[in-house]
This record gives structure tokens, sequence and C-alpha cells, in this order.
């Protein structure tokens, strides 16, 4: 870890991605053919401790690989990108696996299977109690089992380390989490899900309400992702502001909210405000969807860096 840096501990999902795209997603019952297959390594948790790491900041993970050879692999990768992995524990059987199909406008339809990820207990938290006492934040996903993320929002109340919840897949929680959670950052169909609304009324031009419905589920802050049009920021100590997107030809849509979470977490690390770690992860998940799959496609500092200026250049006077 490097000296004066408190780390991102992310405590989530390891999976690895299996990439087909195709022209179009296909409808239920359909069969299109394909253009490409790939395999990435993936999941909601590694994506984001990746998205960390790449930014240069220091990121430790708790989580659950199979003892298959595509564990080894996630393993390898991992290390490789700068994770440090001491959290992360090896379980019989498989390791998690998505199956994602990208269309050629980017978007894209997925499919999990937990594996090693639905091992992950209670206990593994106490275990790396440490760990997550080291934190400067905790980012999660709901990608794990339910009593482990209740239990790991008690232990940061606790021990009074912010907690970052990427509600996502989205379903219903135990009461009393959410009043653990700092920030709470779905896409606007997670944030339907939990508002009870229905998507076509989060889309709309209202986010600012949306955002209020989540702050009264007892969050203190929300990030409300809203794709090509940015995202909004909101708390309950009354902050209410929009950031714009990055306008870029997208190419594949996968990973784009983990890139946003784990630049957004860097960047509270690095002191910067809400907004401005709201701007510094819109420019991170812009650079994302430009490159295919999900960890490959996370920016490094520079590149983020260079794309904010590039934005305050043309806001510029006489630019």
């Amino acid at each position: 870890m490097q000296a004066g840096k408190r780390p991102v501990v992310v405590v989530g999902s390891i999976n690895i991605d299996l990439v087909a795209n195709a022209e179009r997603i296909p409808v239920e019952g359909e069969t299109v053919p394909g253009s490409d297959f790939r395999i990435h390594p993936g999941g909601k948790g590694a994506n984001q401790a990746v998205a960390v790491a790449r930014l240069g900041h220091p990121v430790r993970m708790i989580g659950r690989l199979g003892n298959d050879a595509f564990g080894h692999q996630l393993r390898a990768h991992l290390e490789t990108a700068g994770v440090d992995l001491a959290g992360v524990a090896t379980s019989p059987g498989t390791s998690g696996v998505a199956v994602i199909v990208v269309a050629e406008n980017g978007e894209n339809s997925i499919v999990t299977v937990p594996g090693a990820n639905a091992m992950l207990t209670p206990q593994d938290l106490d275990t790396n109690i440490e760990i997550i006492r080291s934190a400067g934040v905790v980012l999660t996903q709901l990608e794990i089992p339910m009593e482990t993320v209740q239990h790991l929002a008690e232990i940061c109340s606790r021990e009074g380390v912010p907690l970052i919840l990427d509600p996502t897949p989205a379903r219903e929680v135990p009461e009393g989490l959410l009043a653990h959670v700092e920030w709470f950052t779905p896409n606007e169909t997670e944030a339907a899900f939990f508002t009870g609304n229905s998507k076509e009324g989060v889309s709309g031009n209202d986010p600012a309400r949306t955002a209020e419905g989540l702050l009264e589920k007892g969050v203190q802050g929300v990030v409300l992702k809203l794709g090509s049009r940015g995202a909004f920021l909101a708390t309950s100590s009354g902050l209410a502001e929009s950031v714009d997107s990055f306008p870029v030809t997208a190419v594949d849509t996968t990973a784009a909210g983990d890139a946003f979470n784990g630049a957004f977490a860097t960047g509270l690390l690095m002191q910067m405000s809400p907004i401005q770690s709201g701007r510094f992860a819109a420019a991170a998940a812009a650079i994302s969807v430009t490159r295919p799959g999900a960890q490959p496609s996370m920016p490094v500092m520079e590149e983020v860096m260079e794309l904010l200026g590039n934005r305050d250049a043309k806001r510029a006077p006489g630019a």
C-alpha cells in the first residue's frame, strides 16, 4: 500500500466475462448471429477494484474465487492490475461467470452465475476486519449474499468507514441497511426499483425528485447515474446538482457504471468535493465506453485528467 494513502476497499464479486458481439441483443426465443467472442475478467467488485488501481490509488479487495482454471486466471489478472488480494479466498467449485451480449450500438444484456461469489460470508468480513478498518472508503454491490452486505454495512457504521453501495442487481434489501450507506449509486433502472417508479418516470426530466425519494430511504447521499445524460448528486444536507456527461462514441457500455464508481471513490479520497468527484467519475466512465470489455476499458489517471482538461479549455472565455 502506498504510504500516506488510505486504500479503497472493495467487497464484492469476481467473475469471468464471456462476451459475444452481435448486431443486436436477441429478444426472447430468438437466435441472432454473432460477429465476435472474447473472454475478459469481470465482476462488479473486481471491475471497480481495477478501476481504482488503474487510476493509481491503492485498492484492496475482499471476495472469493473458485478453484477452477478461471479462478487462477482471475487472481493473476487482478494481481497484475495492482489489486491487493490478501482478502480474497478460494472456494471449491467454479468462479463467478457472466454471459454478456453486446450490440453494435454498445448496449448490452448480461446474465450472471454467482459461483464462488455466493460463498462470501459475514465470517469472511470478520476474518478481514483489519482490511476494512484500513479503508478510506468501502465499495460494495449486490452480487454477493445479502447477509454479507448487511454485515458489511454494520461494520462500516461501527468502525466509522464511509460505505458506497452500488445497488446492482437491484433487489430488496433488509430494513435499516440503507441508513448505514454514505453514498447510494443506482442507475436509472435500479433507482426505479428502489423508488417504486417506472423506468420511464425516472428517465424523465426530474432526477431531483428521484434522488429525493432515494434519500427518504435513509441513505446520506445519492449519485443517480443517468448514462449519456450524466449524473445527479444529492445529499441529506441539501446538495442537489447535476454533472454533465462527456460526448463520446460508445463501443461497449459494459462496466461504465463500475468505472464511474471506482473513480468516484478515488476522487473522494483525493480530497475532491462530491461534485468534483462526480465530474471525475463521469470522465472515467466516458472513456471506458469507447473501448471493449470491462476491466480492459478502465482508463488511467492521465487520460481522465486530459479529458477533464479539454472540457475546461473549451469552456474558458475566448476558447
